[in-house]
């Protein structure tokens, strides 16, 4: 097991960091500006695209791309350090053809679409022509559990007809969302496991009708995280994902490592936050001492660096496995860092906030953005509560294979 970067992964890290100390932070107030005034896509942003695209740091996640595609094959374990990067600016992976949704379901149709449809949606989805959403959460079930998903997916001839409400829907308010990836139920009376399918759905569909873009934490996200309601949405049966019945194994392939790519760029994130509660600490000064002179800073300084560094450690352990063994036989460690992660994310980002003081509150630094994604991460692809029981049922059956060899452990006395 050894994280230390190759000599190509080291090269991508310099020419990432440089690409983002060139391109993208000089740009972030320009972002944050044309977004509060209702420009979005921003106006720099194909532009950004193309020169990431000509400069060969484009599509970084894909470990299994075929020759002739737009992309360099990472892998996970390669492409952790470069999403740890992209991470320190909340919409710099989109310049790289690296954000979510898009990856997951770049992934998705990497392993599971026909040839028609790899032509009509990974081609473009690949050069970054268009956007996409993953539709699977809904807001009248508890979708963590994906067997409980409700909406209807029904044969009709050489047609599928699909009715239901969904919700969170991320990327779907983005202009250039061309395809929705649909979840729902083909056969209601099947195996639990077996009942679901997906399906690709075009935007602008009749039938599909976006409600609202739900902020969060009051906060609106302009590529969206959206209501949608699909009524009688009619598309030929030749657009279902896979095959009738595979929907659930499609999500868990789909799942593993889009969450381990969440925790990368979240380290980013957390590191960006420390940098920031140090440069804080070391020039402002509270009762006559810089504020890393008092105990508490200096303790909060402490703490994050431990835990940034140890939850580093686990990723990339985690990233190591998927490539080594798969999600399925990885899922106890991914759903460990998708446990873990976005705590140390909203601490380090609350420390931060609180050695600014009200200027951490403000757009003037961008922690409070980083803080509020943090808190919305602990839903994201399943909610901690899920990730910790998921984890537990693994380590009693673990632990009941193993019943009874700890005894000579014990010190119990012998009884009469």
């Amino acid at each position: 097991m050894n994280f230390a970067n190759s000599p190509k992964v080291e090269d991508l890290l310099r020419r990432v960091r440089g690409f983002m100390d060139e391109h993208i932070v000089p740009r972030q107030r320009q972002w944050l500006e044309e977004v509060h005034a209702g420009q979005y896509p921003v106006s720099f942003m194909e532009d950004l695209k193309a020169t990431a695209k000509a400069e060969g740091l484009w599509n970084l996640f894909l470990p299994h791309l075929e020759d002739g595609k737009p992309g360099t094959r990472l892998t996970n374990l390669e492409y952790a350090p470069l999403a740890e990067l992209m991470g320190r600016v909340s919409w710099a992976s989109e310049v790289f053809n690296c954000s979510a949704p898009d990856t997951g379901n770049m992934e998705l149709l990497h392993m599971f679409a026909t040839p028609a449809q790899r032509k009509a949606w990974l081609e473009p989805l690949l050069h970054g022509q268009i956007r996409s959403a993953f539709a699977m959460t809904e807001p009248d079930v508890s979708s963590s559990d994906a067997t409980n998903i409700t909406t209807s997916i029904r044969r009709d001839g050489d047609d599928y007809v699909i009715n239901g409400r969904k919700w969170f829907i991320t990327n779907a308010a983005h202009p250039n969302c061309k395809l929705f990836i649909v979840m729902g139920k083909t056969d209601p009376d099947a195996e639990s496991h077996r009942q679901q399918s997906m399906i690709l759905v075009p935007a602008g569909t009749t039938g599909v009708s976006i409600v609202r873009n739900i902020t969060v934490m009051n906060h609106v996200s302009p590529e969206g995280h959206c209501e949608i309601v699909f009524a009688n949405v009619r598309v030929p049966a030749s657009n279902l994902l896979g095959e009738e019945g595979g929907g659930f194994a499609l999500a868990q392939a789909r799942l593993g490592p889009g969450r381990i790519h969440h925790c990368m760029r979240s380290i980013g994130a957390a590191e960006l936050a420390l940098e920031l509660m140090v440069e804080r600490a070391v020039q402002r000064k509270a009762f006559g001492k810089f504020l890393h002179q008092h105990g508490t800073v200096g303790e909060w300084i402490a703490k994050s660096r431990i835990e940034i560094d140890q939850a580093r450690l686990f990723v990339l352990k985690a990233a190591w496995l998927l490539d080594e063994v798969g999600a399925k036989a990885a899922r106890k460690e991914i759903s460990m860092i998708k446990a873990l992660v976005p705590q140390v994310y909203s601490t380090v980002c609350d420390r931060a906030m609180q050695v600014f003081g009200a200027m951490g509150l403000s757009p003037d630094t961008p922690l409070a953005d980083h803080w509020t994604w943090a808190r919305a991460l602990r839903y994201a692809d399943g909610p901690d509560e899920v990730h910790l029981q998921a984890i537990a049922r693994m380590e009693i059956a673990h632990g009941e294979q193993r019943l009874g060899a700890t005894a000579a452990y014990l010190n119990i006395p012998p009884r009469n």
